[in-house]
């Protein structure tokens, strides 16, 4: 399943635009990828991988499959949300379903665009969209924890270990800082993630900029980054416009643009990156005649968790991995080369599969 990440922004910040500058660019992408619009809010990207060009170039393969990432254009967010202003609540499940958050904030000065607010700053915006979603996380605290106390009481260790957490999140919480804050210990990951707190999600901060600052920024976007740093949170500085603008170029037309602006690639590749970055996931490659393809594990996966993603009975099955680094890969030129200098290692169960591993699992059902 892709990646999902939730966009959320007060309403004119550029949230929208941007969201349709995604949609475009995974339209223009569907000459090489597949893409797909699974419901009217939702687009389905791929990830920007220029090294799957270069294995596929290798491998002669017919068709390049990379990694797949969703995002959510979940409806603006205004003061009170979580009291039922604006929408509502309607944006919650919306938002829980995620993996990660895209916090988008006004970073340009414009008087045609009515900031919901009467005035732009960035950070302001950031603090009532994190004190809706955390007064949505207190509310769902409060009613869960009286339950939680009269089993875990009982002797339940599964509900003692989920009060725990729920208490720990909500000490956070009424700091008033969002629950992503806390320490969590590594044997509770898996139970933290069960508690589905919107504010627990890894977070970025998207700073929308005006044209003259795509390429550094601007003060706006400086105070994003430093409340980004002190939040735990990623940041990107981006101009929804101009992205919407490259979106419709074709190959040859978009690079002599980013040319003019003195930008190095599109401001979304960046974004779809760091989304990706941020949930602690990397990507391994198989490539050959048929297909170069992506795939997508946790940061930490061995080689047969690897091929578990493929397909279980790899797992079940796993015997050993042929890997090659992608370096080596591409001054090799391919498996024979690699081969025959050596650098074609078979790894166990016990490998620790590395960001750009080639792959070629060996198994038995």
């Amino acid at each position: 399943m892709a990646l999902k990440v939730a966009i959320v922004g007060l309403p004119n910040v550029g949230k929208s635009t941007l969201f349709n500058a995604l949609t475009q660019t995974a339209q223009a992408q569907a000459a090489n990828y597949p893409f797909c619009t699974i419901e009217p809010n939702v687009g389905d990207v791929a990830v920007p991988e220029p090294r799957l060009e270069s294995l596929a170039t290798i491998a002669g393969s017919k068709e390049i499959i990379p990694a797949r990432i969703n995002f959510v254009d979940v409806a603006g967010l205004v003061r009170g949300a979580s009291k039922g202003e604006g929408l509502g609540n309607q944006f919650l499940a919306n938002i829980r379903d995620t993996d990660a958050v895209a916090f988008v904030t006004r970073c340009f000065e414009d008087d045609d665009i009515t900031h919901v607010e009467g005035r732009v700053d960035p950070i302001s915006d950031l603090e009532i969209i994190e004190t809706e979603l955390m007064l949505a996380d207190l509310e769902s605290l409060e009613k869960r924890i009286p339950n939680l106390d009269k089993r875990a009481k009982t002797g339940d260790k599964e509900s003692a270990t989920t009060l725990r957490l729920a208490n720990l999140a909500l000490a956070e919480l009424n700091q008033g800082r969002p629950a992503r804050n806390a320490e969590v210990p590594p044997e509770d990951e898996k139970a933290w993630r069960m508690l589905q707190l919107i504010t627990s999600k890894p977070a970025l901060y998207v700073a929308n900029v005006d044209e003259a600052s795509a390429e550094s920024g601007n003060a706006h976007s400086a105070r994003v980054a430093e409340r980004a740093a002190r939040d735990h949170a990623e940041t990107v500085v981006i101009s929804a416009q101009i992205e919407s603008e490259i979106a419709l170029l074709d190959a040859g037309e978009r690079g002599d643009f980013l040319e003019t602006l003195g930008l190095s690639e599109p401001g979304l590749n960046k974004l779809i990156r760091e989304a990706f970055k941020l949930v602690g996931l990397q990507t391994y490659f198989t490539a050959g005649p048929k297909e170069a393809r992506a795939w997508t594990i946790p940061v930490g996966a061995t080689a047969p968790q690897a091929a578990g993603v493929i397909h279980t009975d790899f797992e079940k099955g796993f015997i050993r991995a042929e890997t090659i680094a992608f370096d080596d890969y591409v001054r090799l030129k391919g498996e024979a080369g690699a081969r025959e200098a050596g650098k074609m290692r078979q790894e166990g169960k016990e490998y620790v599969v590395q960001d750009g591993d080639v792959l070629n699992f060996r198994f038995n059902v």
